[in-house]
């Protein structure tokens, strides 16, 4: 995979591939943002660009060092993570102790550090050593939730690549590649927090079936109170009811595809394979009276967390829905 096949982040691909087509890479970069934003996989694939024998601003991906990295046998390639619940000094040390040795094949040696966040302020204080005196060639990417948690002097010593929530469109397209199903992909993408929740959600046993018994009970809800009842008991035996957070998700995104459809924005559809149903249906309720299907639904889901039964919270929710 290289830096350009990667999804989303174009700001982060412009600092790094900047750095590498104009030869200017630093030392160390921090490379900050919320979970799921692909951040360790951008790390690995700016690490194979910098091996790269091409030099130019993105991993070529036929030479030999290309071939060697998608191997795994990339031995100037370290990555560090937490031991237990932090990174410790010892860590660190080995660390250093490892890139003390001079490969006279390598242009550089690279390593990457998971959850730097976690490091002890004496592995922190050790590290902070060695990005002060820096064993040239060699670069440093340090991966982190929040970089703010990190000493201001380690972040005052790297280059900050900021990362954002990969949205909704770039992980549909990504997953779209990989081969994944359109229809539960569609609904992943907007309840999960990037690619890896994405996925195993879709891969999740009932979540298929869970998205049929939404577009039913939806569509029930609206003026089929005693049709949307019997199918809420049915839901009620089955091991779908272990996952009422879930069943309310859908039920929301159902709900506001009314919404996407009113405004024009088809393509927005969660629900796409409803499109027929939806358009007739649609203009039933003006706007408000989806989002108040929205709050009604999202209500539910705070009282489930607040103890009340499922199927209490769930019938009281179809009674509000059905009243408007």
């Amino acid at each position: 995979m290289s830096i350009a096949q990667l999804a989303g982040q174009p700001r982060a691909k412009r600092i790094l591939q900047h750095a590498l087509s104009s030869g200017k890479v630093s030392h160390a970069y921090l490379f900050s943002g919320p979970p799921g934003s692909g951040r360790l996989k951008m790390a690995m694939a700016f690490a194979k660009a910098l091996f790269c024998e091409q030099g130019g601003d993105d991993a070529c991906g036929h030479c030999l060092e290309c071939r060697k990295f998608e191997h795994g046998n990339q031995p100037d390639l370290h990555l560090v993570e937490p031991d237990g619940s932090s990174i410790k000094i010892d860590q660190i040390r080995e660390l250093q102790r490892e890139l003390a040795y001079r490969n006279i094949h390598a242009s550089r040696k690279v390593y990457i550090m998971q959850r730097a966040e976690t490091m002890t302020l004496q592995a922190a204080n050790s590290l902070l050593k060695f990005l002060e005196e820096p064993q040239s060639p060699l670069v440093a990417i340090l991966l982190t939730d929040n970089g703010q948690a990190m000493l201001p002097t380690i972040r005052s010593r790297t280059q900050l690549v900021p990362f954002v929530p990969l949205a909704p469109q770039d992980m549909l397209q990504a997953l779209a590649d990989e081969g994944h199903p359109q229809l539960p992909t569609r609904a992943a993408v907007q309840l999960a927090s990037g690619l890896d929740a994405c996925r195993a959600l879709i891969q999740q046993n009932g979540f298929a079936e869970m998205r049929n018994v939404v577009i039913q009970l939806g569509k029930d809800s609206l003026n089929r109170f005693t049709a949307a009842m019997l199918s809420l008991q049915q839901i009620m035996k089955t091991e779908l009811v272990e996952q009422p957070q879930l069943l309310l998700s859908l039920l929301a995104l159902w709900y506001k595809d009314m919404i996407h459809f009113q405004a024009g924005r088809q393509e927005s559809l969660v629900f796409i394979d409803q499109l027929d149903w939806i358009g007739k249906h649609a203009y039933a309720r003006p706007a408000e009276g989806w989002v108040a299907c929205m709050e009604h639904t999202l209500e539910a889901g705070k009282r489930i967390r607040a103890h009340v039964s499922p199927q209490l919270a769930l019938e009281q929710l179809l009674i509000r829905v059905q009243e408007g």
